[in-house]
């Protein structure tokens, strides 16, 4: 007889009309019974309804009916808040106290790499008055709105995001809160949001200390915040404000990236530093947590955001960037399960 693990497996194969994703990645199979020659399956609705509803179930017969011993299928549904299908490995938050210095960039990369190498990855755009997350990936469609949440709109190569700009009528349209409404926004967006799985949930803060990354650093189960800065002095000593927030809420620095970090003229394979000297390790020294990498200014990766299309974008130094990251979330996750078998 088949086994449950089995037929959730092929179910994975399965997309989901109008959203764009496999039931898998949507985490929607809530139940599966089976008895002799029957299949049962509970599904999340996610208001799916006529049309879209009859092609979902007709490819789910075809996908079970390939394996052997099922002769009947039943499908039923059920109503799931995002709370209860949402099933995300690592959330790591991009931080740094100053304006300007390319943080959105920078998750914008390390999403694209993590994508690259075979992830299920993320972006939730908390820079709720200057997001910049849809522009660069030249996403222009509204979220699918469902009862009880709303779904991200998924980039070109499969990278769910969700920002405030993707929600507003025209994307030029000024957001003019308080504190405390962002504050919520960001709280809806990691509970009312159907991320589904995720291996990696990128969470692109707005500059500075005060309600969004405080907002994020408490409610949010941060997995660690990644650091960015640019060698200026001006900028090193504002973001030693962030490196001591974090530390302050407890929270785990991975590391710290120093972007713009020089100009490469490759015709006289020579490095300028545009902005001064690294300051990378000094950033690290004050994190207590290793430089990732030192990204150059590029004026390729330049042309490719203001084009939507910074999927496109491959260098070494970010590809490093996302490896490092992943290694160092990986021997956490390994330290834990070391200390959680010495408990028991």
């Amino acid at each position: 007889m088949l086994s449950e693990e089995e037929i959730r497996q092929a179910l994975d194969n399965v997309s989901v009309p109008r959203f764009e994703r496999s039931l898998g990645s949507l985490n929607m199979v809530r139940s599966v019974e089976i008895n002799d020659h029957s299949v049962k399956l509970g599904l999340a609705g996610l208001a799916m309804v006529g049309l879209p509803r009859q092609v979902l179930e007709v490819c789910i017969d075809k996908e079970l009916k390939n394996l052997p011993g099922i002769d009947r299928i039943e499908v039923t549904y059920v109503e799931s808040k995002p709370t209860e299908l949402n099933a995300i490995g690592q959330v790591i938050a991009i931080m740094s106290g100053k304006g300007g210095v390319g943080k959105s960039m920078v998750s914008g990369l390390i999403a694209t790499d993590l994508k690259r190498r075979g992830y299920s990855v993320g972006i939730l755009d908390a820079d709720i008055t200057g997001p910049s997350i849809p522009k660069m990936f030249g996403i222009k469609e509204k979220p699918i709105v469902c009862q009880n949440g709303v779904l991200p709109v998924l980039t070109a190569s499969g990278i769910a995001v969700m920002s405030i700009n993707l929600i507003l009528e025209k994307e030029d349209e000024a957001v003019i809160w308080r504190g405390p409404l962002i504050a919520n926004a960001i709280t809806q967006f990691w509970e009312e949001v159907y991320w589904g799985k995720l291996d990696y949930l990128i969470v692109d803060l707005p500059p500075g200390t005060a309600d969004v990354p405080l907002t994020v650093l408490k409610t949010l189960p941060i997995s660690g915040v990644v650091m960015v800065f640019t060698p200026q002095e001006l900028t090193t000593m504002i973001v030693r404000k962030a490196v001591k927030m974090v530390h302050e809420m407890e929270k785990r620095i991975i590391g710290v990236v120093e972007n713009m970090s020089y100009l490469y003229l490759e015709d006289i394979d020579r490095k300028i530093e545009t902005f001064g000297a690294s300051r990378g390790e000094e950033m690290a020294t004050v994190a207590g947590a290793p430089l990732l990498a030192q990204i150059p200014i590029d004026p390729r990766l330049s042309r490719l955001c203001d084009e939507g299309r910074i999927e496109d974008y491959q260098s070494e130094p970010t590809g490093q960037l996302a490896d490092r990251i992943r290694e160092s979330l990986s021997k956490d996750v390994g330290q834990e399960a070391i200390h959680d078998s010495i408990r028991e």
